[in-house]
């Protein structure tokens, strides 16, 4: 056993992210084993790259949408794919149906899960199910599992590489001129030279709005980055939502709400990437920011797990189960059940009332989680002042 592992998560960016320290973990229990991840498509990119991993297989959602038989057709396909390459072992961190099943049509002979909630007789699906502490950081939620599989677990570490290629990259992106300022004209030198502090990455979307923070809010706070001297990167992903949550944004911050939605610009302490970046260029972008703010989303795990300083706005979500993790803490994560809490360099910004977390979508289903709204621009600027100081 454990020649040819396959670790199957087929969840969000985020989620895929923070799975890393289990394919760590494996490589240095089963050096010379072949390890297989499988996760949804759009969402390979934060495990490219990985030393531990030697195969990504995706999986196409796409399929879903397609009709009855058609759909019969390519689901077959897929799995007969998966079980040519014969796996032995299959790890499956999703707890869903649909991951119970391609662990089961593998043909792996030993096929460890979860205990969650689904269709009846799914248990049969598994030679192996564990029941884990729901309470603690995903992060070892996971290890958990590899714990009770007999493993020895290390320090747990989440892994996102970035090639040197693509740093350079994101440098010329904010800066055309950034690698060799001799070529910048003495106007585009006295731009570069006036942003003397900080490169502040700011995602504030997301596909579920009721983590979103009040637009006039983060242009607040933006305002007051940029008349500290701090440089800010915005980025969202290309949805028609996010992008308007943006442009609402900027509407708030007069010298620039005429200001297209583009690429980088020497002469704007603004650079809006809102919508313009695949996944590996937006984690190239955060790669050579110094600091991250916004809210409890993939860009926020992207920037903690490349070392980068982050402070995070949580709503409804618990911080203990998906606060920023940082590699070279060494106390335990989030300790409180809510909040304002640290986690080695890290920080969440989050009421502590009792109904959090409640992990609702919005306060009575309303898209809009009035815990997060409670808290205001002043707060989060007094915490900025002294990080960044």
């Amino acid at each position: 056993m454990y020649k040819k592992i396959l670790v199957i998560k087929l969840r969000h960016i985020g989620d895929v992210l923070i799975t890393t320290p289990v394919f760590k973990a494996l490589r240095e229990n089963f050096q010379n084993s072949f390890i297989a991840a499988l996760v949804n498509q759009g969402t390979e990119a934060v495990l490219e790259k990985n030393p531990y991993i030697d195969k990504i297989i995706t999986y196409d959602k796409g399929i879903k949408k397609l009709p009855a038989f058609k759909r019969y057709i390519e689901e077959m396909r897929f799995l007969m794919d998966i079980r040519k390459i014969g796996f032995d072992t299959t790890i499956e961190l999703t707890g869903g149906d649909r991951a119970a099943v391609i662990s089961y049509f593998s043909g792996a002979k030993k096929r460890i899960g979860i205990k969650s909630r689904g269709f009846f007789g799914k248990k049969h699906l598994y030679t192996e199910i564990f029941e884990i502490n729901w309470h603690k950081h995903t992060v070892l939620q996971n290890l958990e599992v590899l714990e009770k599989m007999g493993l020895t677990i290390g320090k747990p570490e989440v892994i996102l590489n970035v090639t040197e290629e693509e740093k350079t990259w994101a440098k010329n992106l904010i800066f055309p001129c950034y690698s060799d300022h001799s070529f910048c004209h003495s106007e585009q030198k006295q731009k570069i030279s006036s942003f003397n502090k900080k490169l502040i990455h700011i995602h504030p979307t997301s596909r579920w709005l009721f983590k979103c923070w009040k637009d006039e809010y983060m242009a607040e706070v933006i305002k007051w980055l940029i008349s500290s001297g701090h440089r800010v990167v915005l980025t969202s992903s290309r949805d028609d939502r996010e992008l308007k949550k943006i442009e609402s944004i900027l509407s708030y911050i007069p010298s620039f709400s005429s200001e297209p939605i583009g690429y980088a610009q020497e002469k704007s302490p603004i650079i809006n990437l809102a919508g313009k970046l695949t996944l590996r260029q937006l984690i190239a972008v955060s790669s050579i920011c110094d600091f991250y703010f916004g809210i409890d989303t993939a860009p926020m795990h992207i920037a903690a797990a490349l070392g980068k300083p982050v402070i995070a706005l949580f709503g409804p979500s618990g911080a203990f189960h998906w606060g920023p993790w940082d590699n070279e803490a060494i106390e335990k994560p989030y300790p409180q059940r809510n909040g304002i809490q640290r986690f080695g360099k890290n920080i969440v910004i989050q009421r502590n009332w009792s109904c959090i977390p409640c992990g609702q979508d919005g306060c009575g289903g309303s898209k809009i989680s009035k815990c997060l709204f409670d808290i205001k621009p002043e707060e989060v600027i007094e915490v900025l002042k002294n990080v960044l100081s």
